[in-house]
């Protein structure tokens, strides 16, 4: 006898924790002034959670849903973002959006139950 039904129940309860989780994250750049530029950014390269702007900074985001606090990204989770980061600019160079002077940065935001999402600037990498 398969498991399929439960399987699919976890992976939607599990899409649905990490909506919420990024929901809530968005809300929290919005109150540290960024505003949201786009939310599951995805390319062929890879996927950013969330890319925010504050002034000519420029953040990508991995959101993680977490039980407990913990700053865990592979190396293969970083190197995915940096590469969809970097085709993202490509992308808003080529519209004309992104200042001379920009600067940006890889921040993770972990969200657990029942605390206030916590966001790590600079989680990673020296910027793209």
């Amino acid at each position: 006898m398969s498991n399929h039904g439960a399987d699919t129940r976890a992976r939607r309860r599990s899409y649905r924790r990490g909506l919420s989780a990024e929901t809530l994250a968005a809300m929290l750049l919005r109150l540290k002034g960024y505003r949201i530029l786009a939310r599951r950014y995805r390319t062929p390269l890879g996927e950013i959670d969330l890319v925010a702007r504050r002034g000519a900074h420029f953040a990508f985001v991995e959101v993680k849903a977490r039980p407990e606090e913990a700053e865990v990204l592979t190396a293969r989770q970083r190197e995915r973002i940096r590469r969809a980061a970097e085709a993202w600019l490509a992308t808003a160079e080529s519209r004309g959006i992104l200042p001379g002077d920009y600067s940006a940065s890889f921040d993770l935001i972990i969200v657990m139950p029942r605390r206030i999402p916590r966001h790590l600037p600079r989680a990673f990498g020296d910027g793209v």
